[in-house]
């Protein structure tokens, strides 16, 4: 009868009606449906099916791979197989799982490979097992600069930080891996590539960063060693001084070098969005990646003595069913007044807490500037929270300063942070209205109660891929004035949200992970090396392709249509800085999310050179030639006429005047096909293709063009594609961004 009164005859299934154990039923219906049924009066709670089985932390299957690409390559233990991934980053842990070979086939040697392995001090035994197979460390200029303390950076290729080690299981890490912390499985992780090889060139550290200097000297000899791959989840913190082009800071330039030596890489497009003009990746030869969130969600919720349930984060279990706890607040428990100095409220410090009134009870915290600046964290609250015998903690976020982020962080006890302004003023109101108090503010009796649920099990959205709120936009810039590039930054999208991966346990670049063999964190670092394991992969398919080949494999043949067939959308500020949505565009995603399968098998491929690469720089408008002559040793004696012109994958063109016409040309990778060549644009610009098709051999190149005219100036960009669709399966996109001048 309910279903009947809330949806159309059609619009649902009922699967079951259970009659004996519990008062209900089972409905197949959309996740709106679902929203209206949970508001239905009578209704005590909707709960989304889940499969029971482990999840592995859960890219490899949210990106398709270990149905759709592994097997092609032979399997999860062929996968990236003789393919080196170099990390710049802050080093390894190499006792962990992810990277232990004990259930693994054998690894050969690798003779094109010719990176040392460094000797750790202390054990003596060198960093290397056979899936590691070079590791060096870089500190020259941080020990110059006297930033270097070998107590906590380590002076060897030993993670002290945990993000090296996560970022190199994300692209390369062993397959199926428990994902084990506080006594509960959060899944299994595997890394893109599981069985490609990791070369670790430390140049991070855990407290200052890292000096351009170190990484250049990283990149340098990891090109050298033989990478096939370089991952860099790293990017310049300023603009340096010495270049004014972007393209040619030392970064960039460096990095020309190691694209010119047949090195793949992908750099992190930065971490601050969501405001225009951020990146930190700038370059054509380098794929630039942007930071998605997956379709997993975390959530978790309190529900009140007064029936008054408030959503929250918390990867916690749950208090015990169908029972409340008594609740009380850290500065009603105080040992005496004198402790108040030490913002006791936080719960950071048991000691000044009262345990014979927090026994047994929920403690309720309060979420203060300590923990935006670092210096207290949600895992300390929970050890206090059990120090004190708690059944569990709530943590209430009472004023927010704009634009924080709240990630849920794993627990070993229930516990929940409601970051909602407006449901902790709730829970505070609940509080005060149930505990009375004598005149002098102390509390007689505690009669506030709640029950903490269970926030250990994800829930699967369609709404995904989105781009992350963090995540650098375009337009990409050409020198540090900020002029628009005519190249389109980042170039693609992949996840970067709350990904799980390997930690190390002498890291503390997170406080809520410290002593932890895993953590979940996000970043555009999580994004690169999605990116770079999925190039091992392309690789290890072609080994004969150009770096610009890869990039144009995977940028060409990803999506811009999320999960549920919608355009893909970006989190974005609104007024009150809170959160909402909005259609994302090519600054956002630049070609779109990768999609792996069709990567490896992209039809046609934009292929690029170091000549291609010099002609481009030689023509980006105010760019010095002795600047380019400094770097490349060769003059400006080839031009496209138009950075434009450069054969990359997407189409940029960031001053339009009048009528403009780029060429592209590709080359068939795939047997004989003939491709159609349409285009779409935004009314404001008018956009033709010539020819409207053409037919290649396998291996043959053709070129088509792309003329783009003014109709209207509006003053801002605007969007379209070129589609290539072939005769037998492939499909060719490339996005074209333009903004139109009257002159």
């Amino acid at each position: 009868m309910l279903l009947g009164m809330l949806f159309d005859r059609g619009t649902y299934k009922k699967v079951y009606s259970y009659r004996h154990l519990i008062n209900g039923f089972a409905v197949h219906i959309t996740p709106e449906q679902a929203e209206i049924l949970r508001q239905a009066p009578g209704v005590k709670s909707v709960e989304r099916d889940w499969k029971v089985r482990r999840l592995t932390t859960h890219t490899p299957q949210f990106l398709g791979l270990p149905t759709g690409v592994w097997p092609t390559g032979g399997g999860f233990d062929k996968a990236g197989e003789d393919i080196i991934l170099g990390f710049v980053d802050s080093g390894i842990h190499p006792n962990h799982p992810s990277f232990s070979t004990h259930n693994t086939e054998p690894y050969g040697p690798v003779p094109k490979y010719r990176g040392k392995c460094e000797v750790n001090p202390d054990t003596k035994r060198d960093f290397c097992n056979g899936k590691i197979i070079g590791a060096q460390h870089f500190a020259e200029a941080a020990k110059a600069a006297g930033a270097f303390n070998p107590s906590i950076d380590f002076d060897s290729p030993l993670d002290g930080d945990g993000h090296g080690s996560h970022t190199a299981a994300i692209a390369a890490g062993n397959n199926g891996i428990p994902v084990r912390m506080h006594g509960f499985e959060f899944g299994r992780a595997s890394g893109m590539a599981p069985r490609a090889r990791i070369a670790v060139y430390k140049a991070l550290y855990r407290l200052f960063g890292g000096f351009v200097a170190d990484v250049v000297a990283a990149i340098d000899q990891a090109v050298h060693d033989g990478v096939d791959i370089l991952n860099l989840s790293v990017g310049p913190n300023s603009p340096p001084a010495t270049t004014k082009t972007t393209f040619l800071n030392p970064f960039d330039a460096t990095l020309l070098s190691a694209v010119k030596a047949g090195v793949f890489v992908a750099q992190a497009a930065g971490n601050g969005g969501p405001f225009p003009k951020t990146l930190l990746s700038f370059s054509p030869w380098i794929i630039s990646v942007a930071a998605a969130v997956d379709d997993r969600r975390y959530k978790n919720h309190l529900t009140l003595g007064n029936g008054k349930i408030l959503a929250g984060l918390g990867l916690s279990p749950a208090t015990l069913a169908n029972r409340t706890y008594t609740m009380v607040a850290a500065n009603d428990v105080l040992l005496d007044s004198s402790v108040v100095k030490y913002s006791p409220s936080d719960c950071q410090r048991p000691e000044v807490l009262n345990k014979n009134l927090v026994e047994g009870n929920i403690l309720l915290c309060g979420y203060s500037f300590n923990f935006v600046i670092g210096t207290a964290s949600i895992k300390k609250v929970s050890e206090t929270a059990r120090s004190l015998g708690a059944i569990g903690f709530v943590l209430a976020v009472e004023n927010v300063s704009p634009g924080t982020k709240f990630d849920p962080v794993p627990v070993g006890i229930p516990g929940i942070l409601i970051a909602d302004v407006s449901k902790s003023l709730e829970l505070i109101d609940y509080y005060n209205v149930s505990t009375p108090r004598d005149w002098t503010g102390r509390v007689k009796s505690f009669k506030a109660v709640g029950s903490i649920g269970d926030g250990l099990n994800p829930i699967l959205h369609k709404s995904a891929p989105q781009v992350a709120l963090f995540s650098s936009r375009g337009p990409n810039i050409r020198d540090y004035s900020f002029e628009d590039a005519d190249i389109l930054k980042p170039d693609i999208l992949a996840p970067g949200s709350l990904i799980w991966a390997a930690w190390a346990p002498n890291g503390t670049d997170e406080a809520n992970y410290v002593g932890e063999e895993f953590a979940m964190v996000s970043g555009t670092s999580m994004a690169a090396p999605h990116i770079a394991g999925i190039a091992a992969l392309v690789k290890q398919k072609h080994p004969h392709w150009s770096p610009a080949a890869i990039k144009s494999a995977l940028m060409t043949t990803s999506t811009t249509i999320d999960r549920a067939e919608r355009p893909l959308q970006a989190q974005q500020y609104s007024g009150s800085e809170t959160m909402t949505f909005v259609q994302a565009t090519p600054f956002d995603y630049g070609s779109g999310h990768v999609n792996p399968r069709a990567a490896l098998d992209p039809g046609l491929v934009f292929d690029a050179g170091y000549e291609d690469y010099l002609g481009f720089l030689c023509t980006v408008p105010g760019v010095d030639a002795n600047e380019i002559r400094k770097f490349s040793h060769s003059p400006c004696n080839y031009t496209l006429g138009r950075p434009s012109n450069l054969n990359s994958p997407s189409i940029t063109i960031s001053h339009l005047v009048g009528t403009q016409t780029v060429t592209r040309t590709v080359t068939n990778v795939a047997e004989e096909e003939t491709y159609v060549i349409t285009a779409r644009m935004a009314p404001e610009i008018a956009i033709e293709t010539s020819p409207p098709a053409m037919t290649l051999r396998p291996g043959a190149s053709g070129k088509f063009t792309v003329t783009l005219t003014v109709r209207s100036v509006t003053g801002s960009y605007s969007f379209g594609e070129v589609l290539l669709k072939g005769s037998r399966r492939h499909k060719v996109r490339v996005p074209v961004v333009a903004m139109g001048y009257n002159r």
